[in-house]
């Protein structure tokens, strides 16, 4: 056989399947097993790639996320019951892979990607790489148009526009799932992709049924890791849900990211770091903590064609807003918005600090004429809390200033329009009628 027909044959796909097959099998051994790592020597497999611990039914996944010296550090995607020095670990020569799709919508997916609604085999259009990459700056559309999300405190004094990466923060039991569940529901978006990260697995079952309901699941994807998992299903539960929304985006749509929560994928990129070595930082944060966190955001956003909104749940420690993961994702993010135990604990929902939250894109979402009703009510906002110790002790006199005194007159309609019940729907347009009504009302006192 000549030289050119015998590359032509081994270039086939049947002889260069036999080449591998023929190829000798590298295998690595467990080292040491310790806290939530797993040493390995001799494994042939670079960071980011997954390999397989153990033989038969009880081999455990797990993913490369740190080399040294000759060693890899992997962290198991599944219990590490069971795990020893000795056994034997073969690398897959690739990384997670997430299924993509608008077959996904109706479907709840575990950390991985992997169907646990009982509804069969995913409906996927590929199987996509789970890390991507950001737009390039000079591709991404403006955000230009208006994205409703059916809170009428939201729509009209934080508007929120199509491709805007929106944060809300607040300590814990303050209502930030609650709010999260509620915009699920009244959001205009076209398709949604929810990640629980981190949730109680209590809860999950009451979000899909009570929260979300048929309609909105329907037209949602939702990747579920409860708080048992291990910290490397928690953390790439985030990124299967940013790669679903990114190729929903690809495809033109424009999809809604909703995350809950920041923190938690936070939490486990400590405990990640922590296992294989890295030098605590910031209230025991790694360096890689704060990166991986622009990784994720900056991957959110508008693109050439369609455009991901991300709505990000950030748990605030000790009600600190200023504490380094709540300050890192404010400084990513395009807008704010704060939740107020003060306004949580006297029943006011949703309880939205709408003086201290704000919207980076507000400007460029909504017409001047809403802008100034916004604006008027706003002052007359701020006008009584500067004035509100003089109020509670009786001390301020009727006339000293006129906002505080269109505060004090109107202060029950205020306080109607910055609720809403939980199943209350409120249109945006609906919303900014109301706000119009009320500023009109209050210029005539």
């Amino acid at each position: 056989m000549s030289t050119p027909t015998l590359t032509r044959a081994v270039a086939t796909p049947r002889w260069g399947r036999a080449v591998d097959a023929a190829r000798p099998e590298v295998v690595g051994t467990v080292r040491a097993v310790v806290g939530l790592a797993v040493e390995v020597a001799g494994a042939d497999a670079a960071v980011g790639d997954l390999v397989t611990i153990g033989e038969g039914a009880d081999a455990v996944p797990a993913e490369v996320v740190a080399t040294s010296g000759g060693t890899s550090r992997c962290m198991p995607l599944a219990a590490t019951h069971g795990l020893r020095a000795g056994l034997p670990v073969r690398g897959h020569g690739t990384g997670l892979r997430v299924p993509v799709g608008r077959g996904l919508l109706g479907r709840v997916l575990d950390g991985l990607g992997r169907p646990i609604d009982g509804k069969g085999p995913l409906d996927v259009e590929a199987w996509a790489p789970m890390d991507g990459a950001a737009p390039h700056p000079l591709d991404r559309a403006r955000v230009d148009t208006p994205m409703p999300l059916g809170v009428r405190v939201l729509d009209t004094l934080v508007s929120a526009g199509r491709g805007q990466r929106l944060g809300l923060f607040a300590g814990s039991g303050v209502g930030k799932s609650s709010l999260l569940s509620m915009i699920a529901r009244g959001t205009e978006a076209e398709v949604s992709v929810i990640a629980l990260v981190g949730e109680r697995g209590r809860e999950v079952r009451e979000f899909l049924e009570d929260d979300l309901g048929p309609e909105g699941l329907a037209r949602s994807v939702v990747v579920v890791a409860t708080s048992d998992q291990p910290p490397l299903v928690r953390l790439r539960s985030a990124f299967v849900a940013t790669r679903i929304a990114e190729h929903l985006r690809d495809q033109g749509s424009h999809a809604v990211l909703m995350m809950d929560s920041l923190t938690r994928v936070a939490m486990a990129q400590r405990e990640i770091g922590l296992s294989v070595g890295e030098p605590p930082a910031t209230r025991g944060y790694p360096p890689s903590t704060f990166s991986l966190l622009a990784q994720l955001l900056e991957r959110a956003g508008t693109g050439p064609t369609g455009s991901v909104t991300g709505l990000y749940t950030v748990l605030v420690d000790g009600d600190d807003h200023n504490e380094p993961i709540a300050d890192a994702a404010r400084s990513i993010l395009d807008g704010h918005v704060v939740l107020d135990r003060r306004l949580a604990v006297s029943g006011h929902f949703p309880s939205v600090d709408a003086l201290g939250s704000v919207s980076r894109v507000a400007g460029r979402v909504s017409t001047p004429e809403q802008r100034a009703d916004a604006a008027r009510l706003r002052a007359v906002m701020a006008a009584r809390r500067q004035a509100q110790d003089l109020l509670d002790v009786g001390a301020y006199v009727a006339g000293s200033n006129p906002k505080v005194d269109t505060a004090v007159a109107h202060a029950d309609a205020i306080d109607a329009f910055l609720r809403q019940g939980m199943d209350e729907a409120a249109p945006a347009a609906a919303s900014w009628q109301h706000l119009r009504a009320l500023v009109h009302a209050m210029g005539e006192s």
